[in-house]
């Protein structure tokens, strides 16, 4: 295992304002959802799902692609790095290396990831709370690859305080119902409150769907994409997650 810091020249103030871009929450998943779906992961199917990992509600997001190396993951947690390319056909969906990094620090503060290829396994993370704990001037990115030196940054900033939580998050990959020997596990954590504290999402309301509750589709800023409802039921197709993908 060794740990590598990739610092990049930004305040890490960056991360917050640039998930701006993203006013409506389902965009930012839709971020994670292209990922997965360009041709140098190849992903056959993708799940997304919330869950509590030490009394935190996260969001976690899985797929059976073809995995993510020391390299790809740093591209992936890195600014200013972009290397898709057209397969057979198959064109990209992102071109700038941005989505994964605005989408995830718009659900929520933190993000771990967690990916396997081949005999790699690594594990890397995004998160503000880190950068304000340190009193990190830069965006920095704590990077684990499994082949064995410190894990005290990832240990000590994230839900996972042992090597035995890591590895257990990264045999999730291949437990049923996936059938791949290889792909990448996102968790998500400190996600999005309204400003009287709730959660953004509803998770409550249908144990098989993620909802956004109406009040917060009212109080979206993005007039451009906001339809007015007239007072009617906002439908299905805006704020449930199940229907939407």
């Amino acid at each position: 295992q060794h740990s590598i810091l990739c610092g990049v020249p930004l305040c890490p103030k960056f991360l917050h304002t640039n998930s701006t871009s993203h006013t409506w929450p389902f965009s930012a998943v839709a971020e994670l959802i292209d990922n997965a779906y360009d041709p140098d992961v190849k992903a056959r199917q993708f799940w997304i799902d919330k869950t509590k990992v030490k009394g935190h509600d996260c969001l976690t997001f899985m797929d059976n692609g073809a995995g993510i190396d020391y390299d790809k993951m740093h591209k992936m947690l890195s600014f200013g790095f972009s290397d898709k390319q057209t397969i057979n056909g198959h064109v990209p969906v992102g071109l700038y290396g941005n989505g994964f990094k605005s989408g995830s620090m718009r659900l929520g503060k933190d993000a771990i990831v967690f990916s396997k290829k081949g005999d790699s396994m690594c594990v890397g993370m995004l998160s503000q709370t880190y950068l304000q704990n340190t009193g990190a001037e830069n965006v920095v990115v704590p990077i684990v690859t499994f082949r064995p030196a410190s894990l005290q940054d990832i240990l000590q900033h994230s839900l996972f305080q042992t090597v035995e939580e890591l590895i257990s998050e990264l045999k999730a990959i291949n437990s049923p119902p996936s059938t791949n020997t290889s792909g990448t596990r996102i968790i998500i954590w400190n996600l999005r409150k309204t400003s009287d504290g709730k959660l953004e999402f509803d998770f409550e309301s249908d144990r098989y769907d993620i909802r956004i509750p109406a009040e917060v589709y009212e109080n979206t800023k993005d007039q451009t994409k906001r339809l007015d409802f007239s007072g009617q039921l906002v439908p299905d197709s805006v704020c449930s997650l199940r229907v939407r993908f």
